[in-house]
């Protein structure tokens, strides 16, 4: 299979999979969505940092001196900081989080804009490697899933039909295959700039994990959540090397 049809797949199954995946939690119930949310952002956690140490800084670096791809990361990560304080940019796992009080539009702007950026991630990886673009792929469609849940309950609260929230969430997915044919055209006419490209996707992948993610965990401090959380986040991250190993061999 070409780069190509590789790149729109994975946006495909990272947008309109992930958005279908999160109507199938609501359709499960309440119970069952706040059972399995913060076990999916366990599990997001540890793919999402798995594919920014095992797959994407190791791919700038291999392409960039590290005193050029570190700087790079770092500023990344404060500029990651700084669009969330403009935009609604954030990830709600919970109903009750403090961002429900934001209007419908506003989350879909900024979730939007998250979208695009992830389709640019998962764009950048397979032009750098197979293997670095599922990892890729899967840390996006893991941490997402429960992130579109959220976002339906957020739409929901500011008044959104059911089918009106679905529909919008869905046209703002969308925007990953945006994110997705733009970073493939503009990254494979400059390809020097992939270790950047790179690096910045991998600032993404660390500011959602321990700034947006992990503080969720921290709300449960029961030691048999502790420990569950713990095997979830280590699930996430072998299940990223494995699949890395395999694409390779």
């Amino acid at each position: 299979m070409s780069v190509g049809w590789s790149i729109a797949i994975s946006a495909l199954l990272a947008s309109v999979g992930v958005v279908a995946a999160a109507t199938l939690l609501l359709l499960a119930g309440t119970r069952t969505l706040s059972a399995l949310t913060p076990r999916l952002v366990s599990f997001a956690v540890g793919t999402l940092l798995a594919s920014a140490f095992l797959g994407l800084l190791p791919g700038a670096l291999a392409g960039a001196d590290a005193a050029q791809i570190l700087p790079t990361t770092m500023a990344g990560i404060l500029g990651f900081f700084l669009l969330e304080k403009l935009l609604i940019w954030r990830h709600c796992h919970q109903p009750g989080c403090e961002i429900h009080s934001a209007s419908g539009t506003l989350i879909l702007v900024g979730d939007g804009f998250h979208n695009f950026v992830d389709g640019v991630v998962i764009a950048s990886a397979y032009l750098q490697s197979t293997a670095l673009g599922v990892s890729a792929t899967l840390a996006v469609v893991a941490h997402e899933a429960p992130q579109e849940a959220g976002d339906f309950g957020i739409l929901l609260h500011s008044g959104y039909s059911r089918v009106r929230a679905v529909l919008f969430n869905l046209l703002s997915a969308c925007s990953t295959i945006l994110g997705a044919g733009v970073a493939y055209v503009a990254v494979r006419q400059a390809a020097q700039v992939v270790p950047f490209v790179l690096a910045v996707s991998a600032a993404s992948f660390l500011y959602i994990g321990m700034a947006d993610l992990i503080p969720n965990l921290h709300r449960d401090t029961r030691l048999a959540s502790v420990l569950e959380q713990i095997l979830l986040v280590g699930a996430g991250m072998l299940l990223i090397w494995v699949v890395r190993q395999l694409a390779r061999g």
